[in-house]
């Protein structure tokens, strides 16, 4: 029998992209989301099943910094998976509340397991360059001329800009961190969602994410993760984690919107993080030479 919603659940977010098959609340208040069948390589970025292993696990449940709702159960069945958490209501998080709490998120130690994200960034690099690359931020005359060419250098040195990646400290990554996916502040902590790209990734990493869904100045940013992490690691190196990690994202994402019939925000958040850019290709370009 095909997999349905139940009775009265209220549609909280439509299906979307290769695994997320919808999200819904029930009438007692538990979030349910559904997963479908996709990538089955464990590792990649893309693994269908990694909220479900989240989710049994309860790894993310005690976790400082971010933490998960608390999972109530994992159904499996021959078209995919249902997960059920308990509901949390959302609340204000400000973007300094959210860089420290990464920086705490940064300070756990985890035993990885097979089915952690390790290389996110390096397969979508891979993916991008299977389709042509960025080919079309170079060429798009909706984009200032400066951001074209910064583009174009940042793919050329996509390789120098992994390698400095690998060279940071690696740590526990949510992987795809954006305001929505942050639910509320719990004591020092914030309850998290959408931990499908959860893993092992290099220090800024996710900053580089958050950095790219605010306006606030970086060096704010570094200054609040420093703050929650008591200053582990070395700000220079939680700057030049998120730049490169942000730099990559940004230009990746406009790549494939001038695809779309409707690009979206995605070319006016390259161009607004333009010194962003800048500053990755002068990191890259200094350590290649």
């Amino acid at each position: 029998m095909r997999w349905v919603p139940g009775d009265g659940w209220v549609l909280l977010a439509p299906a979307k992209g290769v695994a997320h098959g919808g999200v819904w609340r029930t009438p007692d208040g538990t979030v349910v989301k559904r997963l479908v069948p996709g990538d089955e390589r464990p590792g990649r970025y893309g693994y269908w099943r990694r909220q479900a292993e989240v989710a049994s696990s309860g790894v993310l449940e005690w976790t400082k910094g971010l933490r998960a709702p608390r999972a109530v159960k994992v159904e499996t069945d021959p078209d995919g998976i249902t997960l059920w958490t308990e509901g949390v209501v959302p609340g204000p998080v400000s973007v300094d509340e959210a860089a420290a709490a990464l920086g705490r998120f940064g300070l756990n130690r985890v035993e990885p397991a097979n089915w952690f994200a390790r290389r996110i960034l390096r397969d979508r690099l891979d993916d991008d360059a299977a389709h042509g690359g960025w080919a079309g931020c170079a060429t798009a005359d909706v984009l200032p001329a400066d951001v074209r060419r910064l583009c174009g250098e940042l793919w050329t040195r996509r390789t120098d800009v992994l390698r400095e990646l690998d060279r940071l400290p690696h740590q526990l990554v949510h992987g795809d961190i954006h305001p929505p996916n942050l639910l509320r502040r719990d004591g020092d902590d914030l309850i998290a969602v959408d931990f499908d790209q959860f893993g092992i990734g290099p220090l800024g990493f996710d900053l580089g994410y958050l950095l790219q869904s605010t306006r606030a100045p970086i060096a704010e940013l570094v200054a609040a993760y420093q703050a929650g992490s008591s200053e582990a690691w070395s700000a220079a190196d939680v700057r030049r984690g998120a730049v490169l990690t942000a730099a990559i994202t940004l230009v990746a994402r406009a790549a494939w919107a001038l695809t779309q019939p409707d690009p979206g925000e995605h070319l006016e958040r390259l161009v607004a993080q333009t010194p962003i850019v800048d500053e990755a290709v002068r990191h890259a370009s200094y350590k290649a030479e």
